[in-house]
């Protein structure tokens, strides 16, 4: 391999809506195994992978309603909170990387995670770039594959790399 481009691939994750942090989503990790099977197989020393994970504050700005917050270390206290769960979810990808062989890197941005994505493709530039997607009931998955549609839309214009959504396995 030595003097060949290494292909880097970026992964979308996030943590899981049941048991939150840090597990990661099924969809999450299916994309992760998903490139692991699919593109990487056995030839680990030719990929680079590269985890993203968005952390999407709450509308409110804080999800602690019942605490008491009297000095600004408390905010701080919050913060660092958030940035551990994320690194504990991020760990399980890197760990995994690590046990089979696969150069990686991983990271943590927080804000809408749409444009988190196009920002970090422009700024990371990565040769290819897998989200999941959820797998949801026949009335859901509708609203969904709109929302998927609406996210696409969103990303291609604004990115010039190859996106690739996981869809959902039954």
């Amino acid at each position: 391999m030595e003097g060949e481009a290494i292909t880097q691939i970026m992964v979308g994750v996030n943590e899981s809506t049941i048991k939150g942090y840090p597990h990661a989503s099924i969809s999450s990790k299916g994309a992760f195994e998903w490139t692991l099977k699919k593109i990487v197989r056995n030839n680990t020393s030719g990929f680079k992978l590269l985890f993203l994970h968005v952390q999407v504050p709450d509308e409110d700005g804080f999800e602690d309603m019942d605490s008491i917050f009297a000095s600004p270390e408390d905010f701080k206290v919050l913060k660092h909170r958030d940035k551990i769960r994320g690194l504990h979810l991020l760990e399980y990808f890197v760990n995994r990387c690590h046990e089979i062989g696969v150069p990686c890197e991983a990271w943590i941005k927080q804000g809408d995670p749409k444009e988190v994505v196009c920002h970090e493709v422009k700024r990371v530039q990565p040769d290819l770039l897998v989200v999941g997607c959820r797998g949801l009931g026949p009335f859901q998955s509708v609203q969904q594959e709109q929302a998927s549609g609406n996210i696409i839309k969103y990303l291609m214009p604004q990115i010039s790399r190859v996106l690739y959504i996981l869809p959902h396995s039954n």
